[in-house]
């Protein structure tokens, strides 16, 4: 299944949560229009081709040094550090790690600098 495919069966499993926004709505243009969003912002998004989550810096931390993950660059130079380009190209991985990112964005408690 190529990644586009497995993201959007991803976003069929996460379209019923509440509060989440999936590719392919009405309504959805421009930047994070291809993304899964929680309250309006971004949990979940392809880019090259790999899942990128958003996730708690530690646990971006841990999930590299397990070797799970890479650092997200978006282009800038720099790692974004709450967020993962998951290696594992699984979906059992990619559901998990999706649940997670949506558990933490759309808590309230997380901060908002990437």
């Amino acid at each position: 299944m190529l990644p586009e495919e497995r993201f959007h069966a991803l976003a069929d499993e996460f379209r019923a949560s509440p509060g989440v926004m999936v590719p392919g709505e009405p309504g959805r243009r421009g930047f994070g229009s291809s993304a899964l969003k929680v309250n309006g912002s971004i949990f979940a998004m392809i880019a090259g081709n790999r899942l990128v989550v958003k996730l708690p810096h530690d646990r971006v931390t841990a999930l590299i040094g397990s070797g799970a993950g890479e650092p997200f660059d978006a282009g800038k130079g720099r790692a974004m550090k709450e967020w993962l380009t998951v290696t594992a190209d699984d979906e059992e991985s990619w559901l998990s790690l999706t649940r997670e990112a949506l558990i933490f964005v759309g808590s309230a408690h997380h901060s908002s600098r990437g």
